[in-house]
């Protein structure tokens, strides 16, 4: 965290992407402590290239859709890569 910015780069399992979207930045956003949540997530082009169950963006921006409008509570940015 730094400027009440929080940055999460993740290339874990998806259950750590999970915690980060729904829990982390929540937790940081309703503490005061930042004002927007960035995670970035490989794209899944890049996932395919690495070992299995690990999270990727594609996956993560439909299940941030799926869930509607307002959830996660937080303001939330997440960006995809590819190598």
């Amino acid at each position: 965290m730094k400027d009440r910015v929080a940055i999460e780069i993740q290339f874990g399992k998806y259950s750590f992407v999970a915690y980060d979207l729904f829990v982390k930045h929540l937790a940081f956003y309703i503490g005061d402590k930042i004002d927007v949540g960035i995670e970035i997530l490989p794209m899944k082009t890049f996932q395919s290239q690495m070992s299995s169950g690990v999270g990727y963006y594609e996956g993560e921006l439909y299940n941030v859709i799926r869930q509607g409008r307002g959830i996660p509570a937080v303001p939330l940015i997440v960006i995809g890569i590819d190598a």
